[in-house]
């Protein structure tokens, strides 16, 4: 099996894979949406009556969106993750009593009028769990509305709840070869046809470019045709070698979520290698 990586930054990774099966790409994909674990807001305490500022101005503890519907807002704001700092709450050390290696608690201290962001949540102690993504919006409050919220966010994963999942877009396809077997008798509808923009004209001629862009819809093969109408475009997908492509939310970095998928499934494969290996013919 080989891996090239096409395009690799903090939130999106584009790699090619060679010499697998569409079985083992579909495992990768499922693992990396259900699996790898991330943290997320999973409590949100409210704080009820009254809220007065440093003036003694007093404030109506509510907003224009319901209390469940702001924790929902709250759970689905990308939490950054250490994979190598924190635990899952039921498997720390503290038995589940909340803890620095399970547990981050967040508290929003806001008075309207204003809008309510993602990055008004404020984590007690270490600074470096701050919300990266800090214009997320979350409720807007009026003159004399207030909030003040507690919310302890712990680690999940997308089988639990979709808050949990740390890829947002996350897919392969077959990987796609394009090859021209002559001149177009109308080169321009040739090139127009398709929607990936994978030809281009040179010289008055069609010519492919980036065929990796290929979705396979075959749109080219009707459109490229010579004088008698017969096709000059060949489009195939390989069932052995596969495009794969996703994007984080900015919990994990995209390097460490595939890292760490690699690593579930190598040690999945290697316990079922062993429980096989006890098994007398």
């Amino acid at each position: 099996m080989k891996l090239q990586v096409r395009e690799l930054t903090d939130t999106r990774c584009s790699f090619v894979v060679d010499g697998t099966m569409p079985d083992i790409v579909n495992t990768l994909r499922r693992t990396l949406v259900s699996e790898v674990p991330k943290m997320a807001i999973d409590e949100v305490e409210f704080h009820m009556g009254p809220i007065r500022d440093e003036e003694g101005n007093e404030y109506d503890s509510n907003s224009a969106l319901f209390d469940e519907m702001i924790a929902h807002r709250l759970g689905l704001v990308p939490i950054p993750t250490d994979l190598t700092q924190f635990t899952f709450k039921d498997r720390c050390e503290c038995e589940g009593n909340g803890c620095p290696h399970c547990t981050i608690i967040y508290v929003l201290n806001k008075k309207g009028p204003c809008m309510v962001y993602s990055g008004d949540l404020q984590p007690l102690g270490d600074m470096s769990l701050a919300v990266k993504e800090q214009l997320i919006p979350i409720v807007k409050l009026k003159e004399k509305q207030a909030l003040l919220i507690y919310a302890t966010a712990v680690m999940g994963t997308g089988a639990q709840h979709a808050k949990w999942q740390p890829v947002t877009v996350c897919g392969y396809k077959y990987y796609p070869t394009v090859k021209l077997t002559g001149d177009c008798a109308d080169p321009k509808r040739c090139v127009s046809s398709c929607p990936k923009k994978v030809f281009e004209l040179d010289e008055g001629k069609v010519k492919v470019v980036d065929p990796e862009r290929c979705d396979l819809c075959m749109n080219c093969v009707q459109a490229c045709t010579d004088a008698e109408g017969v096709s000059l475009v060949t489009v195939e997908g390989s069932d052995k070698k596969f495009l794969f492509t996703f994007e984080t939310d900015g919990s994990l970095k995209a390097k460490d979520a595939l890292a760490h998928a690699l690593e579930m499934l190598s040690n999945r494969y290697e316990e079922m290698r062993e429980m096989f290996s006890g098994i007398e013919a």
